[in-house]
Order: structure tokens, then C-alpha cells, then sequence
């Protein structure tokens, strides 16, 4: 999962989003509050799924091994208020990569996959070069757990020049060749946590760690605040430190990279479902 695709759950306890109209590139600082949690249908019960705080955590010198609930513990609407995933829901963003201009635009299909016994939703995510030619053609897969952690079970990418697949490089899907799925929201974001957000050896091994939830901030969408931080890296490409920002009710609005490369990524345009 690459800067430009980590593109949602339950309500936090006494957090309370305020209904807006966010529609276009008009500016809101109210951005609409999600749907309520839908659950799936839990025909088995499952007495050792319990609530986990980070159940995609780092633990030093020790391999990955998500707590991934069962199959059943997954709920059918992606509404984590920090990344909500709601079918038809459109978000565009402007920006620039390595010097060049391009334009992101991510589409909340109603299609899903299932992985692993897990029905995930799939999301489409194409990024355009400052020509209008398409650069990368991903469908990305998350499902989201009863307790409020969103899944993210792979990605299938290609990236094209001269208007040929050039590279399928970074695609993989949890439970093929090792692959495991990670966690790109938590249910209960704490300042100073860290997390797994995928996992195939040497290929996909982005991790975040929170490390703001109450910032502001400016895009050509609208100012907004409540915002959550993230700080993303992977030992794959240490030199590159990245931030992401997450305003409730809408989910990423702004992506910078900091060090390692010249990156940055701001919503222009947000249409819920």
C-alpha cells in the first residue's frame, strides 16, 4: 500500500460528528457523520473474540501474527468514523510525486471480495498524471471488524506508461504466499500506538503509529480539525517518513512525506454516498 492509497466502525464513546453538507470542492468544516455500524449476520458463536486494542501490533523481534477475528466478528458497512469506506462514495485529491503533478481519484465500489473467509470491500483508486493519462489502476480490499478495526487484506495494482501496464509490482492478497492482513484504523486510536497495516515479506510491510488526534488543518476541500495523525513508514524503504491526516466523518484529507521523497496530497473534492 503505497502514500497514495490508504484511502471505516464503531462511533467513539462521547464523540459526536456533526451532520454537513460536503459535496463538490465546497469548503466544510462539518463534515457528515457516518452510517451507523452494520452488522453481519453471526450465525456461530465465537466465546474468544474479545475486544483488542491493537490487534495488528509490533511486537520487537517477534514475527507478525495479526489477531484476526473469525470470519463472523466482521460487519458488512466500513464506517469507522476516521476512514469511512460507504459504497458510491467519491474523494479526489491534487497533488505532486517526485516533481510531478497528479490528480487521485478514489471510488467506494459496491463490489466485494472474500479473503480469507472475510467479505471485504473493494475499493478503486487511479491516479492520473498532469496529462489526464492514467499512472496506477488499484483495487485495494478492506472489511472492517465488529469492534471497530479496519482491515486491509491486499491490493491488486498496475501501474501503466504510454498507456501499457508496465508494472504489477506491489500487489498481494492476505493469505497467499504469507501474506497476512493489517490493520489501517483502529477502533480506539491512542497517541504513541503502532501497527501493522500490511504484511508479505519484502514487499508490503507498511507501519503506522498515531501520532496526533486532535490537530487542524487546511486543504483545498475546506479547513478542518479533530484531525488524527499517523506517521507511516516501512523497513522496505526506511528513509522515507510520511504523514497522514484523517478528519472524522470524510478519512484521509492530506498526505505529506516528510523525508525520503517529494510528495504531498490534498483533498479537493469529497462526495459521500
Amino acid at each position: 500500500m503505497n502514500a497514495r492509497r490508504a484511502r471505516t466502525t464503531i462511533v467513539l464513546a462521547g464523540f459526536t460528528l456533526v451532520a454537513g453538507a460536503c459535496g463538490g470542492t465546497q469548503a466544510s468544516s462539518t463534515p457528515p457523520s457516518p452510517q451507523p455500524v452494520a452488522s453481519s449476520p453471526s450465525p456461530i458463536a465465537s466465546p474468544s473474540a474479545e475486544a483488542v486494542a491493537n490487534p495488528a501490533p509490533i511486537v520487537e523481534g517477534q514475527p507478525y501474527r495479526p489477531d484476526l477475528p473469525p470470519p463472523e466478528d466482521f460487519v458488512a458497512v466500513i464506517d469507522n468514523p476516521y476512514m469511512p469506506f460507504l459504497p458510491g462514495t467519491r474523494t479526489v485529491f491534487e497533488g505532486v510525486s517526485d516533481g510531478q503533478r497528479e490528480r487521485n481519484v478514489v471510488v467506494v465500489t459496491d463490489r466485494t471480495k472474500v479473503i480469507l473467509g472475510v467479505t471485504t470491500t473493494v475499493v478503486h483508486d487511479q491516479v492520473f498524471s498532469a496529462n489526464g493519462g492514467l499512472a496506477e489502476d488499484t483495487f485495494d480490499w478492506y472489511a472492517q471488524d465488529r469492534f471497530g478495526n479496519v482491515w486491509y487484506f491486499g491490493e491488486d495494482t498496475a501501474e501503466y506508461a504510454n498507456g501499457k501496464i508496465s508494472s504489477t509490482k506491489g500487489s498481494w492478497e492476505a493469505g497467499v504466499d504469507g501474506a497476512q492482513p493489517g490493520v489501517v484504523m483502529l477502533a480506539q486510536p491512542t497517541v504513541g500506538e503502532s501497527y501493522h497495516q500490511e504484511y508479505l515479506k519484502g514487499e508490503a510491510e507498511d507501519v503506522g503509529t498515531v501520532v496526533a488526534l486532535d490537530e487542524s488543518v487546511s486543504v483545498p476541500y475546506g479547513s478542518l480539525d479533530q484531525i488524527l495523525v499517523t506517521e507511516d513508514t516501512t523497513p522496505l524503504e526506511p528513509q522515507i517518513l510520511e504523514h497522514k491526516f484523517f478528519a472524522p466523518g470524510i478519512g484521509v484529507v492530506l498526505e505529506r512525506v516528510l523525508s525520503g521523497g517529494r510528495e504531498v496530497s490534498r483533498l479537493v473534492s469529497y462526495q459521500p454516498s
